[in-house]
């Protein structure tokens, strides 16, 4: 409780009544703790301790640069979600063709049979190309297909998602990616360059489809350029597709049924490399989340507000801006009542 003392001076005929200090003392502890409630209160009310650069530049400045990088890996998720998705459309086309060729290649073992009708045969391999087809052009997420040529597409240019964002210590950014790698050599035909199911190129010659090339033909010494399906585009002159009549000979079958293993072989290397790249995402996915969560942690504990240590500050505070209102109140009552006994003092 403030003690009050006024000092009476008579100067001649006029008295004159002086504020005595214990009001100024009031007033100023009144501003200190209003000051303090309103900072109190912004924190409760933003859960920030740091908020703008003027509570603390430093962490203001680390804070924001963090949260870019946290919005930048947000960006990043999205793109890895997407790229999930696309890369799972394409691994499944490639398990479903390969799934179909056996079924291929069982027909053709069958047509081995000389009293198997493979004119029949032929009806049901015919059923099973179509699907092919379908399969390879139906292989598409958000109108980007990863299995299927067309076109001026460039078969060297690798697919690519973005999976990682990087600062440097230097303060550069740089983002990082997965990548489905084209065929870098494309001037030598090769069952390797059969990176895709079909090759519909416009100025190819199907070779870098595994069901369009006739380069299996080629490594495993058949009599005639044998394709499973032909090219929609290129040239495709001298291809043969895989189809027989009564008067195929066995000899004819079994370098189908070679090429077709050799197809196999590689469509199992597609799989392969679309499988390993499936569980490359959904692990580049875990862990930009987890990036993500920690580098939220270490800005909340830099800048956010302990909310129990702020609404009990704020109580004290409010309790302290009451008691400071009525000890002014009090010394303005003193006063006014000093003042009023010797107003008539002339």
């Amino acid at each position: 409780m403030f003690q009050f003392c006024f000092v009476l001076r008579l100067e001649f005929k006029s008295v004159s009544v002086y504020l005595p200090p214990a009001a100024n003392v009031a007033l100023e502890v009144l501003r200190n703790t209003e000051s303090n409630l309103t900072t109190t209160q912004r924190h409760v009310s933003s859960g920030l301790r740091v908020q703008t650069a003027k509570d603390n530049a430093t962490y203001w400045e680390i804070a924001t640069k963090t949260r870019t990088d946290v919005g930048a890996l947000s960006a990043v998720q999205d793109a890895l979600g997407l790229a999930h998705a696309t890369v799972e459309v394409a691994s499944t086309s490639v398990d479903s063709a390969a799934d179909i060729v056996s079924q291929i290649k069982a027909k053709l073992v069958s047509a081995m049979e000389s009293s198997v009708d493979k004119t029949k045969v032929n009806a049901e391999i015919g059923q099973l190309k179509d699907q092919l087809r379908s399969v390879g052009s139906s292989a598409s997420f958000n109108g980007v297909n990863w299995v299927q040529l067309s076109g001026d597409d460039d078969p060297a240019n690798p697919r690519e998602v973005p999976a990682s964002f990087i600062r440097a210590s230097n303060g550069t950014v740089s983002i990082g990616s997965l990548t489905y790698a084209g065929d870098k050599d494309d001037t030598t035909i090769t069952p390797d360059a059969a990176r895709y199911l079909i090759d519909n190129l416009s100025n190819g010659t199907g070779g870098h489809g595994v069901l369009t090339s006739a380069a299996f033909a080629t490594s495993v010494g058949a009599a005639q350029s044998y394709v499973m399906i032909s090219s929609d585009g290129g040239d495709t002159s001298g291809q043969v597709e895989i189809s027989m009549d009564n008067a195929t000979t066995n000899g004819a079958i079994t370098d189908m049924i070679n090429v077709t293993e050799a197809m196999l072989s590689q469509l199992t290397t597609i799989g392969s490399a679309f499988g390993s790249m499936q569980s490359r995402v959904t692990l580049q996915s875990d862990f930009a989340q987890s990036l993500s969560d920690s580098l939220t942690s270490g800005v909340g504990k830099l800048v956010d507000a302990d909310m129990e240590v702020e609404s009990t500050r704020l109580l004290a505070l409010q309790t302290q801006e009451q008691i400071g209102r009525q000890s002014l109140s009090i010394v303005n009552a003193s006063y006014a009542m000093v003042n009023q006994l010797f107003q008539n003092i002339q």
